[in-house]
């Protein structure tokens, strides 16, 4: 039977990651979009919950073991505070738990306590390329065997505190399928962009460009090792961090105008009670409701190492996508002008929202 009652320890460990989201994360987020900095303390503060810490076995330096259902619930209460403080906090996972699913046992051994001891380091990823018809399953950078080394060709974008990262987990094209492979920002050939990603949202994030111009990796930092990996774990792991995100972020923009519409008042009564407006609070819960039981079931199929976990994970993100979109559009409809100003954050949850189309590997859980 699938029960999605969260354990014990569930419940500690989401009520702690709720009370930082909607203190520490929420109250920072204004200025950290402006300023486009986020606090080390904020982010630090998130570190310390322990929330990698707890998917990673003790053998390996964690203190527990992986739960994607785990992971949806901290990743919908990070997200509800404030996305870019979320995917700060939890960019080492980006490093980490890729090697954690499918790496070898010298990678784990090597590279996960170096990961997770003291305090935040900015381990990365990069996957997302510059192109409009990006695909994490058909990439442009390239990586070929030569002589026992690795040559890795291509660009990558939006790769979170790539000029601060020992470490970068950089996917490429590999006899035809995607692969990983842990490369040293010292790399010979691996060049980082000075300037950051200028975006419509996420500005608090430092994101930056890669190239990658005939960087050679031995054999043994190919995700899996020589003989490689399968991606789909991994890809899955992504596509349901981004729904899960994307809920965090639509519940936020849903809550607040839902609250704005019960005390705003137009010729003499609460817009809530207004028609229209009753109406699309009804329609954005729904659609929140409904992704949400989607992520959590893939969740959970994940779990149960489900044969079409990796096809739900899929659905649950572009659902999510399409969802966080409707939601935080109408969040800024119900606001009115009032929506359009930075003096409220639906604007900020709209332009956040409007990027989870592209954000596949910027979260991982």
């Amino acid at each position: 039977m699938v029960s999605f009652e969260p354990t014990e320890e569930q419940k500690m460990l989401i009520e702690s990651i709720a009370r930082y989201a909607g203190t520490d994360l929420r109250t920072a987020s204004r200025e950290s979009e402006e300023s486009r900095e986020l606090p080390k303390k904020l982010v630090g503060k998130g570190w310390e919950l322990g929330l990698l810490q707890a998917s990673i076995p003790e053998s390996f330096g964690g203190f527990g073991e992986r739960s994607a259902v785990t992971g949806v619930l901290a990743m919908e209460e990070l997200a509800f505070g404030d996305l870019a403080g979320a995917l700060a906090v939890m960019t080492p996972s980006l490093f980490a738990i890729p090697i954690l699913l499918v790496g070898s046992d010298e990678q784990k051994n090597e590279y996960l306590p170096k990961v997770i001891e003291g305090v935040w380091q900015p381990y990365t990823a990069a996957i997302i390329e510059y192109a409009f018809d990006f695909d994490a399953d058909d990439l442009r950078t390239t990586a070929t065997l030569n002589d026992g080394e690795y040559v890795l060709n291509g660009e990558k974008a939006f790769v979170p505190f790539a000029k601060d990262a020992e470490f970068i987990l950089i996917y490429a094209k590999c006899d035809g399928k995607t692969q990983g492979f842990i490369v040293p920002k010292s790399s010979a050939g691996l060049s980082i962009r000075d300037e950051r990603e200028k975006l419509m949202g996420l500005n608090a994030l430092p994101l930056y460009r890669i190239k990658l111009d005939h960087v050679m990796i031995p054999a043994s930092r190919r995700l899996g090792g020589a003989v490689g990996h399968a991606f789909e774990p991994v890809l899955a792991a992504m596509r349901l961090a981004s729904a899960s995100a994307a809920l965090g972020v639509a519940r936020a923009a849903f809550e607040y105008s839902r609250d704005y519409a019960k005390e705003r008042e137009a010729f003499g009564v609460k817009i809530a009670q207004k028609q229209a407006v009753a109406f699309m609070l009804a329609e954005m819960r729904t659609e929140i409701e409904a992704v949400r039981l989607l992520a959590w079931e893939t969740a959970w199929k994940l779990d149960q190492r489900k044969e079409d976990a990796y096809t739900e994970a899929y659905l649950a993100a572009i659902g999510a996508a399409d969802m966080a979109m409707t939601v935080t559009d109408r969040a800024v409809q119900i606001l009115g002008g009032h929506g359009y100003i930075r003096e409220n954050p639906v604007e900020m949850w709209m332009r956040n929202g409007r990027g989870f189309a592209t954000f596949t590997g910027l979260a991982i859980i």
